[in-house]
């Protein structure tokens, strides 16, 4: 179902039975410079019924025609949006892959220095956390959706003119203290394998409830191939995570 979250255009995943007044905020991922695709959708859909909760898709706008911080503007509007429809944000989770990743730890913290309130949970599936990284051959393992010369071009057309090290840009260099509780996966053949590691160590450092699983033998953002068992299992898993009937506010409680 399209709707518009104060002006961004967004879309509702609605499962047959549903949770009243919970919902997941999605953040696609594409580098920045891509749309929401099919597969997106799909997963989606599955942890929509997995969870029984509604799932915001948000369709922020895109690189390079649109760099930072407009797709940041974007999913923190959204956000906001959903608390002026009346969720709590104790009933509220964010969750996005790769650039979408990005996305749903820099929303968190701009919500917290703004004082917004934050969801009680947080998700990452194989997230970009330093665009001021220089990507070589050697970081790419073995992953074949994300070689070095596109992950370049994505970093270059979503920073645009701003510094790569501003910590809504890469993550890696702002402040974690205070997030909600967090989840993170990433495959062991992927080039972002050392992000995911590196922002769990950061999240725990800081006080932050932060779970990180690296998943044998798999690639970026395999979660969208739902044929894969490890996909399944990925999702399951975040699903549980982000299961938020029962926490409190501000991301407060323990993960089920």
């Amino acid at each position: 179902e399209a709707v518009k979250g104060d002006g961004v255009p967004c879309e509702w995943i609605i499962p047959p039975e549903q949770a009243p007044g919970q919902a997941l905020v999605y953040l696609h991922g594409g580098g920045f410079v891509m749309g929401m695709t099919p597969l997106h959708h799909q997963m989606a859909a599955y942890w929509a019924r997995k969870m029984g909760l509604r799932i915001l898709m948000v369709d922020y706008r895109l690189a390079p025609d649109f760099p930072f911080p407009a797709a940041l503007d974007d999913c923190v509007t959204a956000y906001g949006w959903l608390l002026k429809q009346g969720f709590s944000p104790r009933n509220l989770a964010v969750a996005g892959d790769s650039a979408g990743g990005n996305l749903t730890i820099t929303s968190l913290m701009r919500l917290r220095d703004s004082g917004d309130p934050l969801p009680a949970a947080a998700a990452c599936l194989s997230p970009v956390v330093d665009l001021n990284h220089p990507v070589s051959r050697e970081d790419a393992a073995m992953d074949p959706l994300l070689p070095p010369k596109a992950m370049r071009f994505y970093n270059r057309s979503y920073v645009g003119m701003s510094d790569p090290k501003e910590p809504l840009i890469s993550p890696v260099y702002g402040n974690w203290q205070g997030l909600p509780p967090l989840m993170v996966h990433a495959g062991e053949d992927e080039i972002l394998r050392g992000d995911a590691i590196r922002i769990g160590e950061l999240a725990r450092a800081a006080g932050v409830d932060a779970q990180v699983a690296i998943f044998p033998r798999m690639w970026h953002v395999w979660q969208l191939f739902l044929d894969l068992p490890q996909a399944v299992q990925s999702l399951d898993e975040i699903g549980g995570f982000a299961h938020i009937g029962d926490r409190g506010e501000h991301g407060t409680g323990s993960p089920r």
